[in-house]
């Protein structure tokens, strides 16, 4: 099995105010702690979704666009499942900078043929921390060409199908799951 990730970036970053992925935490840029996170599982490719191609996008990775654009992380992870040349897809949002390189690895060694796995927090699905196989990419097209596009409805759809298999987040994982979605959240830096 070879794993492929996308880096999720397509978001509006409305309620932060500008784009996070040029934000500033910890002294870096959200994308190059990411990009550096994914790097060191030494995984198949590296690719970035977002809505256009970003101007901080190194030269070594493929971007990807949001196909439509206006569907959330489940345009960037259609788009991504559709172009990836692994079997399974490592899906990463760009403003959870909390997240380690052993609990992605741990994901990784939990895959199976034709099988991601999808951490959940109580009855709640991270599916922005989440490894997909390909086999998943006909369901995320066809919740893409819907009304609802929740990942939590498509998650459990996914694991329903046998296609995800749901991993309890132990309670002193939960902070890698944190995001940065407003200014107030960078208070969570110290």
């Amino acid at each position: 099995m070879r794993i492929s990730a996308v880096l999720l970036a397509g978001g509006e970053s409305r309620r932060m105010g500008k784009d996070k992925a040029t934000l500033l935490f910890r002294g870096q840029p959200l994308w190059q702690i990411q990009l550096n996170l994914l790097r060191k599982l030494h995984l198949e490719e590296i690719l970035i979704s977002a809505r256009a191609d970003p101007a901080w996008r190194p030269s070594d990775i493929q971007f990807v666009a949001d196909d439509p654009p206006s569907r959330g992380p489940l345009s960037g992870l259609a788009a991504s499942l559709g172009e990836m040349r692994g079997t399974h897809l490592l899906a990463l949002a760009i403003d959870m900078p909390f997240m380690s390189e052993k609990y992605l690895r741990s994901l990784c060694d939990q895959i199976e043929a034709g099988r991601g796995v999808i951490p959940m927090i109580g009855d709640r699905a991270e599916p922005l921390a989440a490894i997909y196989s390909a086999e998943a990419h006909v369901d995320v097209v066809t919740a893409l060409s819907g009304v609802e596009f929740s990942l939590q409805t498509l998650t459990n759809k996914l694991v329903k199908a046998g296609k995800l298999r749901a991993l309890n987040v132990a309670k002193k994982e939960h902070t890698l799951f944190w995001n940065l979605n407003d200014p107030a959240d960078l208070n969570l830096s110290q």
